[in-house]
């Protein structure tokens, strides 16, 4: 029963974040290589530093974070929903009535299919930016291919992709309890469940933000 429950909410959390996830890697790799592409007109910067600054910044910063706060906004309001409808419909005290263990029945799978699967869409998310810089960059004229890949292949620190999983791992914890417990916990009718909802997005966007900038205190000091 567990296992059935675990393997639905991965291929909700995974499967179905899995577009918007790609449109919004891919844009934002696109917008980064012409803005620096843009900042590095006259100056005397070496032109395959842009793979080199696109290829770090979304490892370390944007795939991660950026990914992390639209599954908030997508994930967590359903989650906050879906735990808020069984509520209110006193379908959790049914099932704690027969005997059945609600919070690890309805919680626990949420998340370890999140702990699973959201660093994956943020790995995907990485490679995607990276991708669509590409794309914005080289066909369009801006960079040669050579400059490009050479900037990709320049000054790699594996320690940042061990930050992004990192910071995958935590925004993926907090984002999934912030939004079960909102859900969990509501009382009232459809406007507190709407409220719940929202609250579980604004709560978990600004303690997402909280923890990258602790985050990036302690890995990179």
């Amino acid at each position: 029963m567990y296992y059935k429950e675990t393997i639905r909410q991965m291929y909700d959390i995974g499967i179905g974040s899995f577009p918007i996830v790609f449109l919004i890697a891919i844009f934002i790799g696109a917008v980064t290589a012409v803005q620096f592409a843009y900042q590095m007109q006259g100056t005397l910067i070496p032109r395959f530093y842009i793979g080199y600054i696109v290829r770090d910044m979304t490892i370390i910063e944007l795939a991660p974070t950026i990914t992390c706060l639209v599954l908030a906004g997508k994930v967590g309001s359903n989650m906050a929903a879906e735990l808020g409808g069984m509520r209110q419909k006193e379908h959790i005290d049914a099932m704690e009535i027969m005997g059945v263990s609600t919070s690890t029945f309805l919680v626990l799978p949420k998340v370890i299919a999140s702990l699973v699967m959201i660093p994956i869409l943020v790995c995907a998310a990485a490679i995607i930016g990276i991708l669509g810089a590409y794309i914005a960059s080289v066909p369009t004229g801006l960079f040669l291919n050579e400059e490009f890949i050479r900037g990709i292949r320049s000054f790699f620190v594996p320690y940042n992709v061990f930050m992004m999983f990192v910071k995958a791992f935590v925004f993926a914890y907090i984002l999934t309890n912030v939004a079960c417990y909102q859900g969990y916990f509501v009382k009232g009718g459809s406007i507190e469940l709407g409220a719940a909802s929202t609250r579980a997005v604004v709560y978990s966007n600004i303690l997402i933000l909280l923890a990258d900038y602790i985050i990036a205190l302690i890995l990179t000091v």
